[in-house]
């Protein structure tokens, strides 16, 4: 085995089936299939039609991830998987998928956490990182305040949202607006050509006497549709770009004030902010901008990265190969509850904390792997 390892990440927690395959900090492939087009339709991702898209997606994307990388699926030293959180049934999906790889490989499975690698996929893109690192993950699913010494072991939650996350917020404040789905591009788009001080709309959570750290959107977005409500019932235009703008100025304002209080509270001088959400260019730019005065090293992956995708999954997977962490048993559940204090799934025999050999099988002996069916898939 190389110094640095290889292996493939596979992720299906939501609409897109996403292989990467990264070589220690070094990003080879980032291969996406996305099912985005087949859920505009409903407004909304499809549980069902997402998991039916993995089915179709898993093996032509994860050998176009092996010709983009130019390796040979025996030259892997691990394969990792989102365990959890997401949609169960595409979680099982790509965990069915990346069970039967590792088995058929005889090569150590890594059960993770889509939300620590949401985090460990900013090591593509900056180097190592930092310990501690503050990390603000906003997506259609989540938005956390997540605190990590150790992004294979210990993430703390600092603060999480109470109600709507806030790209959630976003669809349903495009769809108000007759702006499609998914809401987050569309109104970004809108906002860049709007005042985002036309507006004065509600900032949830921000008084004295609230949690510190804890979101709230479901208000703001209650708020903003009232607003475009009166003006329609008024026989009004609605102008879109001034809501866009003042709707994203209110989500963003609160993430990044959140954010940077956090950091200064805890003493940790750098800020990650990752997910989906992170593509936006407000948020960007408002948390360079807070981050600078107050001292704070901002580190944000490019748009891609921020996605869902399969290399964030390799990255962490990369992780825990290179620190000796112990590798999942292959009955592996889709944990659609997977807390982020797990960053990762250990098979049972290590859960007393003795991890494995480096670059080695795990509880269950890959070398009893059935010759055949290795030389079947893979001669």
């Amino acid at each position: 085995m190389a110094d640095e390892p290889l292996v493939l990440g596979i992720e299906t927690s939501c609409d897109e089936t996403g292989v990467g395959i990264v070589r220690g900090t070094t990003l080879l492939a980032d291969a996406v299939a996305s099912s985005v087009d087949e859920h505009a339709r409903f407004g909304g991702v499809v549980p069902e039609v997402a998991s039916r898209a993995h089915l179709e997606a898993m093996v032509p994307t994860i050998e176009r991830a092996l010709k983009e990388a130019g390796v040979s699926a025996r030259d892997l030293d691990g394969i990792s998987v989102t365990a959890g959180p997401g949609l169960a049934g595409a979680l099982l999906v790509g965990v069915s998928a990346a069970k039967a790889y590792a088995y058929a490989l005889g090569k150590p499975l890594y059960g993770v956490n889509h939300l620590a690698s949401h985090i460990c996929v900013d090591q593509l893109e900056h180097g190592k990182l930092p310990e501690p690192t503050m990390a603000l993950l906003v997506s259609g699913g989540h938005s956390s305040l997540l605190l990590s010494s150790d992004i294979t072991s210990d993430v703390r939650p600092m603060g999480a949202t109470i109600d709507d996350a806030a790209g959630e917020a976003f669809d349903k404040i495009a769809r108000v607006l007759n702006l499609g789905f998914p809401g987050g591009p569309v109104i970004d788009r809108y906002a860049r050509e709007g005042d985002p001080n036309s507006i004065s709309f509600p900032r949830g959570l921000t008084g004295p006497r609230d949690p510190a750290y804890d979101f709230s959107f479901s208000g703001l977005k209650t708020a903003v549709a009232r607003w475009i409500e009166a003006k329609r019932n008024a026989g009004e235009e609605v102008p879109v770009r001034d809501v866009a703008a003042s709707f994203q100025e209110a989500v963003v304002d609160v993430l990044t004030r959140k954010a940077v209080r956090a950091c200064k509270d805890e003493g940790v001088d750098h800020l990650m902010i990752g997910g989906g959400v992170a593509a936006n260019s407000r948020l960007r730019a408002l948390a360079q901008e807070r981050c600078e005065a107050a001292g704070i090293r901002l580190r944000v992956p490019r748009p891609k990265l921020c996605t869902d995708n399969g290399a964030m999954v390799a990255a962490l997977g990369a992780e825990m190969v290179a620190r000796n962490r112990a590798a999942s048993d292959w009955d592996l559940p889709a944990d659609s509850s997977l807390p982020v204090t797990d960053p990762h799934v250990p098979g049972r025999s290590h859960e007393d904390g003795h991890e494995h050999e480096h670059g080695r099988a795990h509880t269950h002996d890959h070398d009893h792997v059935h010759e055949i069916s290795k030389d079947n898939l893979y001669s």
